[in-house]
């Protein structure tokens, strides 16, 4: 089994599990994923077997595209909701008009500090791992591009809910969570991720990933050499927008 299977990531799932149940199942050695997803995230992980995993290098270079949803107000230690909150001002009110033009302020080529909790390494040490013992260290920012940056949906649930959806189409290395609370804090209450999903890693969408269940259910009847795509197949190379 060489190729890739393009898989829908289940909430609470590391990337890491997807691959081990995928070597697992496929009783293939050689196994691996083109961009990691944090747990909270779902969405579409390429997951490589076999001769494939030598093409991995090819689609990190590719653009993503998430649908996410912050609420504003709350800031936690992760960025995210899997985190503790540590501050926020929920009184503070915002204008529609407000968090357009400060979401037009991350539109283009931004530079983005990588936040605590990565897998980014400063001095040798996991980021995460110094987080984790409450250690905040420097982090040098890095260029990234952000090609579309909309929100979804109307102001009355922002007004009432404080919560925004979102959609964002951008490069590599860009941390969905960092850019969230770099909106909350320009905004002055602070915010954090509470919803992820990955639709698109170039080439792949969401319209392709399949399911964990299905992939599982097809394994136990050996047809899951049927969902594997040959590299050759899909004639496209990674490349910026």
């Amino acid at each position: 089994m060489n190729g890739i299977i393009i898989v829908n990531k289940p909430k609470t799932w590391t990337s890491f599990d997807v691959v081990a149940k995928i070597r697992n199942l496929s009783g293939v050695k050689k196994v691996g994923h083109s961009g990691t997803l944090d747990p909270m995230a779902t969405g579409v992980l390429p997951v490589f077997l076999g001769s494939a995993t030598k093409s991995i290098s090819y689609f990190l270079e590719g653009d993503k595209a998430y649908a996410g949803e912050m609420v504003l107000g709350i800031k936690t230690d992760t960025g995210d909701a899997d985190g503790k909150r540590v501050s926020g001002n929920p009184e503070i009110r915002v204008s529609g008009e407000k968090i357009e033009e400060i979401f037009n302020k991350y539109k283009g080529e931004i530079e983005q500090v990588p936040p605590m909790f990565s897998a980014v390494k400063v001095n040798g040490k996991r980021l995460y791992e110094l987080a984790r013992k409450g250690i905040v260290v420097k982090r040098e920012p890095r260029k990234v591009k952000i090609y579309e940056l909309q929100i979804t949906n109307d102001d009355q649930s922002i007004a009432t809910e404080r919560r925004i959806s979102f959609y964002v189409k951008c490069s590599k290395g860009t941390y969905i969570r960092q850019l969230v609370m770099d909106i909350g804090d320009d905004l002055g209450c602070g915010a954090h991720l509470t919803q992820l999903e990955r639709v698109y890693a170039h080439p792949f969408h969401i319209s392709q990933a399949i399911k964990m269940e299905t992939i599982i259910t097809l394994a136990g009847v050996g047809q899951l050499a049927s969902i594997i795509i040959p590299v050759e197949d899909l004639k496209v190379e990674p490349r910026a927008s």
